[in-house]
Parts: C-alpha cells; sequence; structure tokens
C-alpha cells in the first residue's frame, strides 16, 4: 500500500490513517470547494519511524519519569523539548526518505510547501486541537521538507498536545500523526471565519488579514473583523484594526514587513467578499453538520479553504483548562508586546502598589479601617495574582521560543545546552544575597558588632548596620516565613539579624557564576547558522529569551512585595484577636473576626495544576530519578526542609533537599552543594539559581521530602537526573 496518498485515493480511508485536517480536505474537495492539492503521510509512516529509530521507547521514558497527574507544567514543557529533540535528531529510514521526497517532487516539483498535522480526532467535534500541532509555512529543499515532516510528527508531543489530551481522558501512548504536504497558496489576503461566534450563537465572525494568515493566527497582526447575523446573513458591526504589517513569504518561513501603499487604507475584503466567504463557510457547516472554523485564502478570483474543523469553545466546561494551555504560547511578535507591557506598566505598578500599602502605620489605625485595609489588599493580591497567571507566566514561553529556535538551528546534543547562554543573569534573587553578604561581611569585621547581636542588643537606628537592616526589610522582608507558595513577610529585624549571623558564621558565600567564554563560543555558534537576513532577529530573539528568563526569577519577588503587605495587615488583625479587648465597640471587633475568617484557602491558581499529596513510604529507595536540571556532581549530607523555619538549619555543603525552592529561600543556596526539589523543571526558582551558583540540580524527584531524610548521604548527578542513596 502507497504511503502518500493524493486526493483521490485518501479519501476512503479510515480517519486513524490520515487524520481528522486530511478527512476534512477530501471531503471538501469531494463536495465542489476549492482546495490545494493535497498529500497525505500516513499515520504507518509514523508508526514505522519511531519504531524504527527506537523513539517509541524514548518517549515513553520522558513521559513516565514521574506520575503525570503530579507533573507540573514546566516538567511536561522539558519532556516536551527533549522529545522534540529527539524527532530532529533521528534520521528517517532511507527507504521513507525517498518515498516521501520522490513523490513529493513528482507531484509539486520545486515548489514551496507548506507542511501541516493531521491528527486522528485532533477535529472531532468535541475534541478540537485547533492551534496544538505545528504548521511549517514556506518550505524549500529536502532536507528543510523532512525536517518539517519530523517537527509535525514531534508536535504530537509538544506540552500543549499533552496536557490537552489528558484534559480530555485521550492515551497519548495510542497517539499518532499523519501529515499534510500542500503548495505554498499566497494569496493577496487570508483569514478565518466562524460559522458560529464562540461568544453569540446567533452570530458568525469574518476575520481578515492582508496577505498570508500566519501573521493572524500568531497574533502579531490584527485583522479586520465582520461579525454577521447568522440568520439574515447581514453585517451588524465592523471593526476596523490600525493596519501596520504583513505577513509575507521569507527566504524560509514567513516574515513581518510593513504594510505600504493603498491596503494601509483599505480593509482586505469587500463587503460582497465577506458575505462570499460566510457563504463557503455555512456549505462547510452543512457540509458536516455542525458549526466550523474555516481557515481561506482568497488568491486572484478564487477563494480556498485551507484548513476546516468544528467549533467546539461554546461547549467548554467551566474547569476546562485548553484554552490557557494555549494561551502559554506566544510568538515571538507577541511576546515583545508583553514584555513591553510587563516591564513598562505591570512591574512599576506592582512595585507602587507595595510602597503604598507598606506607607499605612497598621498598628495606628482602628479595626474598622483594618478590616477594609484587609478586604482592599487581598483584592490587590487578588489582582495581581490573575495578571501573573495571564501575562508573566506566558512571557515565560520566550525561553522555550529560543530553546526550539536554537535546537533547531544548531541541533546540540544536550537539548538544554541552550540555558547556558540566558544564565547569569542580574537577578532580583541574586541582588538579594548580594546584599546580604555586605551586611554578613560587616558582621565578620566588627566582634563588637556581632557581639551585640548575639546578645539581643540591637544598635540604634541610625547605625549603618541597621540602616542596612531596615532597607532590606522594606525591599525584600524577613525571609523568615511564608505566606502563600512563593511570597515573603515581614516581622521586624530580629529573624534577619539572625539569618546575617548565620552567614557571618562561614566564610564568604559563594558568588554566583559569570559567563563563560564557552557561552560566547555558543552565542557564535548560534547566530551563524542563519544569514545576514535572519541574524539581527536572531539577536533580538536571543535579548528577549534572556529578558523572559530573567522575569520568570523576577515575578516571585515582585508578587512576593505585594503577598507580603497583605500578609502584614492579616498578622496585625490575628494579634489583636489574639490580644482581646483592645476595642470598645463589640460590632467592629466581630467585622476584624468576620474578614480573617473570609481568608480564602490557598489554591493552584488560574490554570494551575493541582498538586498531589505524597504519602509516606514504608521502604528505602535507593536510587530516585528526576529531571536533569543543573549540571554537576554533588555528594553530602542532606538537609531536608519541609517548613520555613527549618532553613535556619541549614549548614554548609549540605544537600538542600526540598519541596520547591521559592525565593525566600535563596539565602541558603549559597551554602548548599546541591539541590534536590519534588517539583521539577528547568523554569522553576530552584533550578534557576542552582544554575547561577553552578550547583547540580535535580527537579522532579517524586516524594523527594518522604523518601529522604536530614543526615543521608546522597549523591546528586545533575546530568542525568539521579540522586543516589548511600
Amino acid at each position: 500500500m502507497k504511503r502518500l496518498l493524493d486526493m483521490t485515493s485518501g479519501a476512503s480511508l479510515p480517519v486513524e490513517r490520515i487524520g481528522g485536517k486530511a478527512l476534512s480536505l477530501f471531503r471538501l474537495q469531494q463536495n465542489g470547494f476549492t482546495v490545494p492539492e493535497t498529500l497525505v503521510v500516513i499515520t504507518d509512516v509514523y508508526d514505522h519511524f519511531v519504531d524504527a529509530t527506537g523513539l517509541r521507547e524514548r518517549i515513553l521514558l520522558e513521559l513516565h519519569r514521574k506520575d503525570f497527574d503530579q507533573m507540573r507544567w514546566e516538567e511536561i514543557w522539558d519532556a516536551s523539548l527533549r522529545i522534540r529533540s529527539l524527532f530532529l535528531s533521528a534520521s528517517i529510514p532511507e527507504t521513507l526518505r525517498r518515498e516521501i521526497l520522490d513523490t513529493t517532487l513528482e507531484r509539486f516539483g520545486s515548489t514551496a510547501l507548506v507542511v501541516r498535522s493531521s491528527a486522528p480526532g485532533e477535529d472531532a467535534a468535541s475534541a478540537s486541537f485547533a492551534g496544538l500541532h505545528e504548521t511549517v509555512v514556506n518550505v524549500s529543499g529536502e532536507e528543510p521538507l523532512l525536517d518539517a515532516v519530523r517537527k509535525v510528527w514531534a508536535s504530537l508531543w509538544s506540552d500543549a498536545s499533552l496536557l490537552y489530551r489528558q484534559e480530555l481522558g485521550l492515551d497519548p501512548e495510542r497517539s499518532a500523526m499523519a501529515v499534510v504536504i500542500q503548495p505554498m497558496t499566497a494569496g493577496r489576503c487570508s483569514g478565518v471565519v466562524f460559522t458560529r461566534n464562540p461568544a453569540d450563537s446567533r452570530e458568525a465572525v469574518v476575520e481578515a488579514v492582508h496577505g498570508l494568515n500566519q501573521g493572524l493566527v500568531d497574533g502579531a497582526v490584527e485583522p479586520d473583523r465582520w461579525i454577521l447575523d447568522r440568520r439574515s446573513k447581514t453585517i451588524v458591526t465592523y471593526r476596523e484594526p490600525k493596519r501596520e504589517r504583513i505577513s509575507i513569504p521569507g527566504p524560509q518561513g514567513v516574515s513581518l514587513a510593513d504594510l505600504s501603499g493603498d491596503r494601509v487604507e483599505q480593509a482586505p475584503l469587500e463587503p460582497n467578499e465577506v458575505h462570499a466567504v460566510f457563504d463557503m463557510a455555512l456549505a462547510a457547516e452543512s457540509l458536516f453538520g455542525g458549526p466550523q472554523d474555516v481557515e481561506w485564502t482568497w488568491v486572484e478570483d478564487r477563494l480556498t479553504v485551507l484548513q476546516c474543523r468544528p467549533v467546539t469553545t461554546a461547549t467548554a466546561t467551566a474547569t476546562d483548562q485548553r484554552g490557557w494551555y494555549l494561551s502559554l504560547h506566544r510568538s515571538y511578535e507577541n511576546l515583545v508586546v508583553l514584555r513591553k507591557e510587563i516591564e513598562e506598566n505591570h512591574i512599576p505598578a506592582m512595585e507602587q502598589a507595595a510602597r503604598e500599602m507598606g506607607a499605612v502605620a497598621l498598628n495606628e489605625i482602628s479595626d474598622d479601617a483594618l478590616a477594609d485595609e484587609i478586604r482592599r489588599r487581598r483584592d490587590v493580591n487578588d489582582h495581581w495574582v490573575q495578571v501573573y497567571w495571564s501575562e508573566f507566566i506566558p512571557f515565560a514561553h520566550g525561553i522555550r521560543l529560543f530553546g526550539q529556535v536554537y535546537n533547531d538551528a544548531v541541533r546540540p546534543e544536550d537539548p538544554f545546552e541552550f540555558v547556558e547562554l540566558l544564565s547569569h543573569a542580574p537577578l532580583q534573587s541574586l541582588d538579594r544575597n548580594r546584599r546580604l553578604e555586605a551586611m554578613a561581611e560587616r558582621v565578620r569585621f566588627d566582634p563588637n558588632l556581632r557581639e551585640r547581636l548575639e546578645q539581643r542588643k540591637f544598635p540604634s537606628e541610625d547605625h549603618p548596620f541597621m540602616q542596612e537592616i531596615t532597607e532590606f526589610l522594606k525591599r525584600f522582608g524577613d525571609l523568615s516565613c511564608s505566606a502563600g507558595e512563593t511570597v515573603q513577610c515581614a516581622q521586624g529585624p530580629g529573624a534577619l539579624i539572625h539569618i546575617v549571623l548565620e552567614w557571618a558564621a562561614q566564610p564568604e558565600v559563594s558568588r554566583p557564576l559569570a559567563g563563560s567564554r564557552n557561552s560566547q563560543a555558543r552565542i557564535r555558534r548560534y547566530l551563524d547558522a542563519f544569514g545576514e537576513e535572519r541574524r539581527q532577529w536572531a539577536e533580538r530573539l536571543l535579548e528577549l529569551a534572556r529578558a523572559s528568563y530573567r522575569l520568570r526569577d523576577d515575578d516571585n519577588i515582585f508578587l512576593g512585595r505585594i503577598e507580603a503587605r497583605l500578609a502584614e495587615a492579616e498578622q496585625e488583625a490575628l494579634r489583636r484577636l489574639a490580644e482581646g479587648g483592645a476595642s470598645s465597640e463589640e460590632e467592629v471587633r466581630r467585622r476584624l473576626k468576620e474578614v480573617m475568617d473570609e481568608k480564602p484557602d490557598a489554591g493552584t491558581g488560574a490554570g494551575g495544576r493541582q498538586e498531589a499529596g505524597a504519602e509516606r513510604r514504608s521502604y528505602r529507595a535507593r536510587q530516585l530519578v528526576g529531571q536533569p536540571a543543573g549540571p554537576g556532581l554533588a555528594r553530602g549530607s542532606a538537609r531536608v526542609v519541609k517548613r520555613p523555619e527549618e532553613l535556619l538549619d541549614m549548614q554548609r555543603g549540605e544537600v538542600l533537599v526540598v519541596d520547591a525552592v521559592d525565593p525566600n529561600m535563596t539565602f541558603v543556596v549559597p551554602m548548599a552543594s546541591a539541590i534536590v526539589e519534588r517539583r521539577g523543571g528547568m523554569l522553576i526558582h530552584g533550578a534557576i539559581i542552582a544554575r547561577e551558583y553552578g550547583l547540580a540540580c535535580v527537579t522532579g524527584v517524586p516524594d523527594a521530602t518522604d523518601l529522604i531524610r536530614t543526615g543521608d548521604e546522597v549523591t546528586v548527578d545533575g546530568y542525568l537526573g539521579i540522586v543516589t542513596l548511600q
């Protein structure tokens, strides 16, 4: 049986062999719609490839490092990136290689191509996979074509796809991927049409841009938008954007260019063309028996359907997080806009909010005013937590995007080699440690000061040391407690002075590593992989990724300052309630108690993955497997930390074992010889800080804080992701 099929021979095959996208295209073509000529690489080819190369077993190994239900999205990101690297480094068997190349050349010649996914079940009415799998546009040449096929296959294992399948209860191990190959169709304008508006079932939506559709799909080009009444087909509203850019074919792939000429002032579609697009989509809806999302382009006078899938948004449930998973993936252009919003608006606003709350003398206001202040601070905190999930977390995709581009261009043996180009950044938590070390240095060389501090006879407020302590508390909190997952609090100088004394009792704490000569060589190798036209873009992407890497750590600090101010107000309320009788008005006292009783339970946040509690084991494992997150090999006595106050017991040279290193714990990291975390991922705070200090780090170790005990001798292999108990 042939493994690359055209329109006429493919339509009779089941969806399990050709995928939902190809089947839809075949049916559209059979019913008179204009669609591009199409070849389909059936799922049998995918199965043959992963079996012949040993990839099937290696994929399963990645997915079974840890119970999927307990994996955070950072861990799933890491696994999917490793799987993608495996696909791109594996050679397609020669017989398959020749069949793909020869059949494609015979059908399309040297025409530029588009390579799309077509996974079985991806366009079912209850499980539309729009945007999850890869599409590679403007592909020319043999090796780029084979690369594009492998990228589409690998996208079956993208983090978004894995999360989505789990949400739907689909079995990833039984998944396969067909591939659609089409000639590049560069129309004068392109767009999408929803025959039923997800926001209002009585309406339809038509969106259009000049040039290629890629800019609209990526969010880089704002479309013209028409809302139509489904019954009368009349245009109800029209939204005209500021037309500035257009997606056009580049040397390879797609480029953005400035829109020029008359098209800046002209809508991509005339009113009669809007109706023609809608009529075409209604015909597709009639064919498939339900509302459709149709991607189209207008080539000369022909309206061409590029792909068609069911509209499922209207049936999503309140707990359905599929849209949030997709929002984590952003285009380069979208990330540039997001960075500007975060750096120029969100961070200054967060710092201003923290300063304003810090200026309120809580001990001087009435119980009634304190209750109002707590509610206000909760509202402020809730707002910034939402912003954190909706904008700060998606901005972390800048790291992933760079890693993917780096791996595609350089093809390193280590799929996380790119992290070395991002490390050694000016992180807020490292600045905090430098300030701690400066205070510790003052204590080391002033025996009188050290003696007074040990006796808790603190100097006056105008003493230089106490001024440094006061400034530190205002900026970072006292590091001795945690009000939530990543926050700091401020209860006075005592706990912070204790930490400084602990630092002063040690030799000078190790400093973060500076950028290495090796990383400079890798930067040159990365940039040299791009031609002159793309080199500047590659440089900008690296700079964006560094900002993303820095903010992935710093955002916790900024959010922590907001949460610290909330913790202060709640602690003041608890103090007053504990004292009792301070208020002469019982009604006010009752109100203060009520506002404390309203305190919500801690959750996972929007889009969060629920953390499963680990049961204590009755057996002792000798070797624990996690995710390699910081290269290095270290051995030492374990220090298991389950509560913030246990951090003060940390001794120099111990292996820090913890659920997760939150930013409040960073002060103990320079004393550790290695880090082991139950939570996983290359982008969690502990992994980032470990790499900055050059420490071996293994993350995502199931039940790490239960299976390892304080005092155990452990060896941490940050290259392989293995922790061995002696």
